[in-house]
């Protein structure tokens, strides 16, 4: 069983989000570290990208922090080496095709190999032009995540047939933020989804309380969160880990026990 996948056998999976470099690379490890011991299943690291088309104004802030810090895409690389010494849950990276282009896309992807990248998820390349980084990814067993979102509609069912790792569903639409509430309903989306694909599905955009991580990972395999992350980062910054360990139990312990 893919690795990506396997994390969410035992029972509802928490991904968490964390943009790199954000205070610093020393703050991200510990964070990631916190996020690790505290129930995380899966932790998506970011790397900043100055254009992140997919994220709100709290993910954004945290890109250009990490940029004016002088983190860069090799510095996230060594921080991942350093990372899996004591992390073994899956990793993936969350940023956009021009950080891969302007690396290489072989160089890139052979490297998230190396330091123990599980997966990459691309936000801004669409379903259709997913082949010009797929076959890299299948080379060196890089899982390439699928986003399907409410406008998907009648590519649902193509998108999920050919997932991998886990497929990140999208819960409304705009940008990455936490939202007072999720007012898509999503069973049909997970239902056609679940017709299509074994894999996994894990909802994500906008949960920032267990309530709201409650709700979605019982409607689906899962719950993702970064904004609400981030805005801890943006408040403590250094002394941001304790406070994010804590808060990834909080929404740990709102999932578990739901029907699987």
């Amino acid at each position: 069983m893919n690795k990506i996948s396997e994390a969410f056998k035992n029972g509802k999976a928490f991904v968490a989000f964390i943009t790199c470099g954000d205070p610093d690379l020393e703050t991200t490890k510990e964070a990631v570290k916190a996020a690790a011991e505290n129930g995380a299943d899966v932790i998506e690291l970011g790397i900043p990208f100055s254009d992140p088309t997919a994220e709100g104004p709290i993910i954004q802030g945290a890109n250009l922090r990490a940029l004016k810090g002088g983190v860069t895409t090799d510095k996230v690389f060594d921080l991942v080496t350093e990372i899996r010494r004591e992390v073994k849950i899956p990793l993936l990276f969350m940023t956009y095709a021009n950080v891969v282009f302007s690396y290489g896309s072989e160089r890139f992807i052979s490297r998230c190999a190396d330091v123990g990248i599980n997966g990459l998820i691309l936000p801004d390349i669409p379903y259709e032009e997913k082949d010009e980084f797929a076959p890299i990814c299948k080379k060196y067993g890089i899982s390439l995540i699928s986003l399907i979102a409410p406008t998907s509609d009648n590519r649902i069912a193509m998108i999920a047939k050919e997932a991998e790792g886990f497929i990140y569903v999208v819960s409304s639409l705009g940008v990455t933020g936490t939202r007072s509430e999720i007012t898509c309903d999503l069973t049909d989306t997970v239902r056609l989804i679940r017709e299509n694909s074994d894999a996994p599905c894990a909802i994500g955009f906008g949960i920032s309380n267990p309530e709201q991580a409650k709700k979605m990972a019982a409607m689906s395999d899962g719950a993702i969160v970064g904004s609400a992350i981030i805005k801890l980062l943006e408040k403590y910054g250094k002394d941001a880990p304790p406070y994010i360990g804590e808060f990834v139990r909080t929404m740990k312990d709102a999932i578990i026990g739901l029907p699987y």
